[in-house]
């Protein structure tokens, strides 16, 4: 044997020979905890004998009539490959006439007189010593008539008209039937009552030979081969039984125990005939050691059947122990290691991981451990709070946790924390969540010209802090970047298109977490100019239906299906999908079937039978799928017996008295006939009984007057008119359960912490549980705390311990500290318990408290903080004092945390801050004896304007605007109250609520009517409340409430008024307002309120949806509904620009402007006199028509001509009229002119002078006039 190894190595010495080495061999490993054994190995010497010499006469045969030529080949291990040549080494050509059959024989259906012109020798092929062995030829002599008589067929293989073959499950079965005959008879196969297995079932050798893969007990049966040719038919059957060699049911595997713990070993097998069983430890069999042990070894450990049991393991106890199950067809051996370790937790993961997940992905954190006894574990988030357990967090038994969809606010850090009475162990995990990499802008399908451009774009979004790769790829290969390629960032561009670049294109964006990915395919058309039919570039589109379907070639369980194909559309068809609809179990409803790929139009389809078929077929491109073809003609296959077996047979008893047998059905497409019933069978396990059967035509059969929790054998089988199906195997099943008749006896708990103890009790005994034995379930529930005035809801319940131990124990973990409590235990089956145990009571030791109720910020001013908290709700022990932590969380140096004791009847706390520039985290926790609870973490704001902080109190306004309800009792009436304002603070409790839907507007929101909420019990009579819908009266017990939450919102503040049934003055009142946070409400602000409604909230964000609700200080459960509204916009504080220095300085500098351009005007008037015209004195003036610059004409009459009443005239109001004047041409007064001369308007018909004089004004010019002047 090699040196540190197991490795077998045989060599052989001078004179030694392989046979002396042949037989079984089996190894063993030891080592101080044990001895393990292989399976058994058989070892054979491989031979290659020589063939025995003979002299071999010619064969004389007649023709037409059968030959065998016999083979024998020598044995050899393995046996060899045979195969007939001639001399000339040709292969001797096999077809329906002349075949070797599987002893090596060569057979002639009848003889041919060709067939002499060749010899005939048998070769042996032996792989394992590569070489082959011939044996001497045989030559044939054929003799010859005139006419050859045709014949009967008659079997050459097997002989006679019946036979058997035995083989083994999961092998390959073989049956052969060569017949002779002239002509050659033509073989087929079927098996009586069921057919042929098609999945299963393979032809060869010209359908002679019946191949049926990975047997299984299904096959077994009678398989008949017929020989048929023009002069008759004859038949063979062959019964096949089919054996098992052993396989698992339930392969025993290693077993961990911790001292006093129990456990059992289960080794099932099944074969055909029924295994046996053995046990051994250690290599040596077991019941040997257990005559042979001490009796505390056999009280420790009891053999029953294929079932070790483990009562109270000792440390020295490990031990492999192994399974033998066995029968006559072969044999299994399993090791199964059973270790008695006593361990504290270790973990077995790497430490402190990173893990990085995508947003919205199912996310797991593994934290694999080990201890024994076998530890809990929990896990937390970043160091606070309970365990994550629920919501979307699960935990598993291996360790790991899951959360269901990961978003932005589960990252951080996560602790796995293992336990057991020994220690505990704890690794974390940090988890970074990460935006999905998605490709916002896809490629597209483009069909191009060839010679033009494509290109294909690929934008990508991504996590900024993943580096992200774009690769591209043509039809799923990796794309050469030629110089006719080019990429860049978020586009491929193909230039010069050609016929190769056709095909499909996929982008994908990798990063180290995730991809994405989008194909586009290219389609590249010819030159519009060369064929101008193709006058555009089409995109490829879905294809057309197929058409015209046509059925042929009939069978039993099958039909050719043909069709003809549809326009592609310029995107080849890659497959069709064919449907089926028949109109016996679900008519109309049309189901797929099959599918094919692209190149096929006509296909064979397999049926089931007694179904009446209709078929259509549904093309498919890279496009999409065409539209479903025009229905098939229909097509009915005729009925068989059922070839399936009921599924999920099983049996259990519904009372102690019976057993219930179940399955499921078959489908419809597996009835295969009419009037389907099934067949049931049952008999005592290991009784030997005869079968009793029953006939049903449901999914259920009851075996009533059985005895209590029996085992029995069952098995099933389907049957119709056809006939019946394959039977089931045999499965076990028991009769039902009755109540146990006794209780765990001596309950005792002991080693009781804050949290945990242990509990001890004998067992009982397990024929008095009349079932099958589920667990020892214990019943707890905490009758009161130790804390003085803390009321506590007693709420029992249990946890079930899986033993069979004689001096069972268990761990109780999961208790409150320093409570009382009461337990008692049952043992239980399936369906009953057992009578309790004696009540025990115990009292749990002090543990540390839990966070405090709230802790909350309530005013900051420059240099001070106002905290306020609450007792913790469970404080688990008795309080003696606060621990507030704070340190700076912005500040440039790192500083050390500050450290407060405030004693325990205390809530409230002021705290001046070293820094008043500095933001601080501050840490709350209580304190017991045992040390410091959970805590409460806040931080403060940096000014205080902050988070909606405010430096002083403001005051509260009194408004009257009640809305009441239709739906409510009237209250008695409030007091008038002075009028208040509250400033809103915000709440540091990061508590939400699920979402609900309240009908809002844009103003006032009115509350639903309220529901009912559970309170404390009173004495107050009962009053029936009157909804207005239908059957809602509802009878309730007056007690407080609140009710009418009604909102007057403005922008930043809002009035709130509410009604409620509290004596005056003796309530205090929080308003609760939340936001919107992904499906849940985040309470953002809470304001105490001492006065009583209405009163007007400030401090408000405008334009802001907000969620409120109202309820008592002292009863937090009694709380209005919850409301929505929204407030309204801010107004924008307009600035006065009048008071502006810059607008003053640019109006001053206008109107400077303005009084020099007045100047100048009067200047120039004041000059008077005539301009001249030269340019323009020689134009001829028309009255009467002018022609404007779009080419039409401006006809004038004389009362165009007239001037308007008060127009201008010169300054003087004298204007003297010359012929070099132009002043009568002006339009409504004074002409105009530049320096030069030139006019400013148009021409108009010579006004009358006295008409000019009579309408003087003596208003100023108009400074525009004056500053074309200046023009």
């Amino acid at each position: 044997m090699q040196k540190h190894s197991g490795t077998l190595k045989i060599g052989f010495r001078p004179g030694e020979r392989p046979e002396d080495y042949e037989g079984e061999y089996q190894c063993f490993a030891s080592n101080d905890h044990g001895v393990a054994m292989s399976n058994k190995i058989l070892l054979r010497v491989s031979k290659a004998p020589l063939w025995p010499k003979e002299i071999l006469e010619p064969r004389v045969v007649t023709e037409g009539s059968p030959l065998i030529l016999p083979c024998n080949p020598p044995p050899g291990l393995p046996p060899p490959q045979i195969f007939w040549m001639d001399s000339n080494m040709n292969p001797i050509p096999q077809n329906e006439r002349v075949s070797m059959g599987q002893n090596g024989d060569l057979y002639f259906s009848n003889v041919h007189l060709q067939d002499a012109e060749r010899d005939y020798s048998c070769n042996a092929r032996f792989n394992f010593t590569h070489t082959i062995q011939q044996k001497n030829p045989f030559s044939l002599r054929v003799q010859t008539s005139r006419r050859v008589a045709e014949s009967r067929p008659s079997f050459l293989t097997p002989s006679g008209i019946q036979s058997s073959k035995m083989v083994l499950r999961d092998q390959e079965l073989l049956l052969e039937c060569i017949a002779a005959g002239l002509p050659t008879p033509s073989i087929t196969w079927f098996k009586k009552g069921a057919e042929l297995p098609a999945k299963k079932v393979k032809f060869e050798n010209n359908n002679k030979v019946l191949r049926v893969l990975s047997v299984s007990e299904e096959d077994a049966g009678d398989y008949v081969c017929t020989a048929n040719n023009n002069v008759g038919m004859i038949r063979h059957t062959i019964s096949v039984d089919v054996k098992a060699a052993p396989y698992w049911l339930d392969k025993p595997t290693n077993l961990i125990l911790a001292p006093d713990e129990g456990g059992r070993l289960v080794c099932r097998a099944n074969g055909k005939p029924k295994p046996t069983i053995q046990w051994f430890v250690d290599g040596e069999p077991l019941e040997a050691k257990i005559r042979e042990g001490s009796s505390n070894s056999v009280r420790h450990r009891e053999m029953l059947g294929d079932t070790i049991i483990f009562r109270s393991v000792e440390i020295g106890s490990s031990a492999v122990y192994q399974c033998n199950a066995s029968n006559q067809h072969g044999y299994l051996l399993a090791n199964a290691f059973v270790s008695v370790l006593d361990l504290s937790p270790m973990m077995l993961g790497p430490k402190n991981q990173l893990i990085q997940v995508i947003e919205n992905n199912r996310t797991f954190l593994d934290c694999p451990f080990f201890g024994s006894p076998l530890p809990e574990h929990r896990w937390f988030k970043n160091g606070q709070g309970s365990g994550l357990d629920g919501g979307h967090y699960r935990t598993y038994l291996n360790g790991s946790l899951e959360i269901k969809r990961t978003r932005r606010e589960d990252e951080g850090t996560y602790t796995c924390v293992a336990s057991n009475m020994l220690g505990k162990a704890e690794n974390q995990v940090h988890l970074e969540v990460k935006e999905p990499t998605r490709i916002v802008q896809a490629p597209v399908h483009q069909s191009a010209v060839r010679g033009t451009t494509a290109r294909f774009d690929c934008k990508v979004n991504s996590d900024p802090t993943l580096p992200v790769t774009v690769t591209w790829t043509k039809d799923d290969k990796p794309l050469d970047l030629r110089w006719r390629l080019k990429k860049d960032k978020d586009s491929l561009t193909i230039s010069n298109i050609n016929e190769g670049d056709a095909g499909t294109y996929t982008c994908m964006a990798k990063s180290a977490i995730d991809q994405d990915s989008v194909s586009a395919r290219l389609t590249v058309l010819e030159d519009a100019s060369l064929h101008p039919s193709l006058s555009s570039a089409l995109p490829p589109g879905r294809p057309d239906p197929p058409m015209d379907l046509d059925l042929s070639d009939p069978a039993a369980r099958s039909v050719r299906l043909t069709w003809i194909p549809g326009n592609d559309h310029n995107s080849p068809i890659t497959g069709f999908l064919v449907q089926f609809e028949e109109d016996r179990w679900e008519p109309g409803r049309w189901q797929n079937l099959t599918s094919f790929s692209g190149d096929l139009n006509s296909v064979v389809l397999q049926l089931s039978p007694y179904v009446n078929y209709q078929f259509r077929v549904i093309a498919i491109n890279s496009v999409g799928q065409s539209d479903p073809s025009q229905p098939s003609p229909r097509y009915k296959t005729s009925g068989a017996a059922p070839d399936a077996i009921p599924r999920g047979l099983r049996g259990w008893g519904t009372r102690n008295d019976n057993m219930e047998i179940t399955w499921e059905p078959l489908q419809d497409l597996e009835r295969n006939g009419p009037n389907l019933q099934y067949h049931v069978w049952w008999r005592r396990k290991d009784s030997g009984e005869q079968w009793d059967s029953g006939t049903t035509p449901s999914s259920n059969y009851v075996v009533q007057n059985t005895d209590t929790y029996v085992p029995y054998e069952i098995r099933i089988q389907a049957s119709n008119e056809f006939g019946s199906g394959p039977e089931s195997n045999v499965v076990i099943g028991y009769s039902g359960e009755d109540k146990p008749t006794e209780p765990p006896r001596q309950l005792q708990v002991s080693n009781v912490d804050s949290t945990k103890a242990q509990v001890k009790w004998k067992a009982v005994n397990m024929s008095s549980i009349r079932g099958e034995f589920k667990e020892y379930r214990l019943y707890y529930s905490r009758k009161s705390s130790l804390v003085p005035g803390l009321v506590v809801k007693e709420e029992t319940k249990n946890k079930g311990f899986y033993t069979t131990a004689d001096e069972p124990s268990g761990i109780l973990t999961g208790l409150v500290p320093f409570s009382k409590y009461k337990m008692s235990m049952v043992v239980a089956n399936n369906r009953f318990e057992g009578p309790p145990s004696n009540m025990v009571e115990f009292t749990t030791r002090e543990g540390v408290p839990d966070a405090p109720k709230f802790f909350k910020i309530n005013r900051r001013t420059l240099d001070t903080l106002y905290l306020e908290w609450d007792r913790p709700l469970e404080p688990n022990g008795i309080l003696i004092g606060y621990k507030l932590e704070y340190q700076a969380v912005n500040s440039s140096r790192p500083s050390s945390p500050t450290i407060l004791t405030i004693p325990h009847n205390v809530t409230k706390h002021t705290l001046r801050l070293p820094d008043r520039s500095t933001r601080y985290k501050l840490f709350l926790s209580a304190l017991t004896q045992q040390g410091s609870g959970e805590v409460f973490a806040e931080e403060s704001p940096h000014f205080s304007n902050e988070e909606g902080f405010t430096e002083e109190e403001g005051l509260v306004e009194l408004t009257n605007a009640f809305v009441f309800s239709d739906f409510t009792p009237t209250p008695p009436p409030l007091a008038t109250l002075p009028s208040t304002t509250i400033a809103a603070t915000e709440s540091s409790t990061p508590a939400t609520t699920p979402l609900t839907t309240t009908t809002t507007s844009s103003t006032t929101t009115v509350a639903p009517p309220p529901t009912t909420t559970e309170a404390p019990p009173t004495t107050t009579a009962a009053v029936l409340l009157i909804s207005r819908g239908p059957n809602l009266n509802v009878l309730v017990t007056r007690g407080p409430e609140i009710w009418n939450l009604t909102v007057d919102p403005n922008s930043v503040y809002a009035n709130v008024s509410w009604r409620h049934s509290f004596p005056a003055g003796s309530s205090a009142f929080v308003l609760e307002f939340a936001l919107d946070s992904e499906k849940t409400r985040k309470v953002v602000k809470s304001v105490p309120v001492m006065q009583q409604p209405p009163v007007t909230v400030a401090d408000l964000n405008a334009s802001t949806t907000y969620h409120l609700r109202v309820y008592s200080h002292e009863l937090n459960s009694i709380s209005s509904t919850w409301v929505i509204f929204k407030t309204k916009a801010a107004y924008i504080d307009q600035v006065d620009i009048a008071t502006q220095g810059w607008f003053i300085g640019l109006m001053c500098a206008i109107a400077l402007i303005i009084l020099i351009l007045l100047i100048v005007c009067f200047i120039k008037r004041s000059r008077g006199g005539k301009y001249p015209v030269r340019d323009k004195k020689d134009l001829p003036l028309d009255p009467v028509d002018h022609k404007d610059q779009d080419g039409s004409f401006d006809y004038h009459s004389d009362e165009d001509n007239k001037p308007l009443q008060g127009s201008q005239t010169s300054l003087d109001g004298n204007v003297k009229e010359s012929d070099d004047s132009l002043v009568d041409y002006g339009d409504g007064g004074d002409g105009q002119f530049n320096e030069d001369g030139s006019f400013i308007g148009q021409y108009t018909v010579k006004k009358d002078k006295d008409e000019t004089e009579g309408n003087e004004s003596s208003e100023a010019t108009s400074p525009v006039n004056a500053i074309y002047s200046l023009a």
